[in-house]
């Protein structure tokens, strides 16, 4: 009886060690595609103007962590926290370590440069807190962060990483 109970109590103690080894604001799901990182201010003076705006200085990086697996990404959806939604609608692989910069405003899609643009020039994410959710086409979750500039971004530049 006493070993039984000491395996259960070192098997919760261990379970609670890694509940508390992610951080609050991750999800994580079963998911080779995660976020990276995300520029969510754009640096100089907001401006949505698609010919002199910088919308395209905010993105974020999503990338494929599995060592084996092409990922590609039509179907998958980024949104916020409000209604703003990008779905992937062509065909973009990422190989095993690649990543794709999901920018702001105009521009072509490149695999060779790792890009894929919005073709919209309004900001997607908040200047101060917002919630990042990548899905997959089947609609579940893929990935999940949130983040605040006082709270997630302690040095206040606009950008942070996810995911070593």
């Amino acid at each position: 009886m006493g070993i039984r109970i000491a395996a259960t109590t070192a098997v919760v103690a261990g379970a609670l060690t890694a509940l508390s080894a992610v951080p609050a604001q991750a999800t994580e799901y079963s998911s080779a595609l995660k976020i990276k990182g995300i520029q969510y201010d754009a640096p100089g003076r907001d401006s949505n103007s698609c010919s002199t705006g910088n919308t395209d200085e905010e993105y974020l990086t999503i990338k494929n962590y599995s060592s084996s697996a092409t990922v590609n990404l039509k179907g998958y959806v980024v949104r916020d926290a409000s209604t703003n939604k990008f779905v992937f609608t062509a065909n973009h692989y990422l190989q095993p370590g690649d990543y794709v910069k999901l920018r702001g405003g105009n521009g072509t899609d490149s695999d060779s440069r790792n890009v894929v643009y919005r073709d919209n020039c309004n900001f997607m994410w908040n200047n101060d807190k917002d919630t990042i959710k990548l899905y997959k086409p089947s609609g579940a979750g893929a990935d999940l962060h949130s983040y605040t500039r006082s709270g997630s971004d302690p040095d206040g530049n606009g950008y942070i990483t996810y995911h070593g």
